[in-house]
């Protein structure tokens, strides 16, 4: 059965999780906006069945220059899908903080390959 877990809940446990960036790299993490959505709406070049916990939309710090017309970077985690992969509340949390620190990693460039080897996958 999927954990249940109100949006306040929710969106305290996506707080916690980023309070937890250590403060010097916190300290480098400028013009990202963190939103909570219900689901990943696929783009229609995608297979519909898409389903994503989180998702990094943005220029990564190791491919900026000086874009001066650059918007906020965002960063999105999708609540449906995190309920339907856990069965408690603790394996929500942990699963917000595995997806966090997912999406942030990919914000300092780090890329899917590496974050799985290091079991941020």
């Amino acid at each position: 059965m999927p954990a249940q877990m109100s949006d306040e809940e929710f969106d305290a446990a996506v707080a916690a999780a980023l309070e937890q960036i250590p403060e010097r790299l916190a300290a480098q993490i400028d013009n990202v906006a963190v939103f909570v959505e219900d689901r990943y709406e696929p783009e229609p070049w995608e297979d519909p069945q898409t389903s994503l916990l989180g998702l990094y939309e943005g220029i990564p710090l190791t491919e900026r220059g000086a874009e001066p017309w650059a918007m906020p970077d965002r960063i999105t985690l999708y609540k449906e899908p995190i309920l339907e992969i856990c069965s408690t509340r603790e394996e929500v949390v942990e699963q917000i903080t595995v997806t966090v620190v997912h999406e942030v990693a990919h914000f300092f460039g780090i890329d899917d390959t590496t974050l799985h080897r290091l079991g941020w996958g």
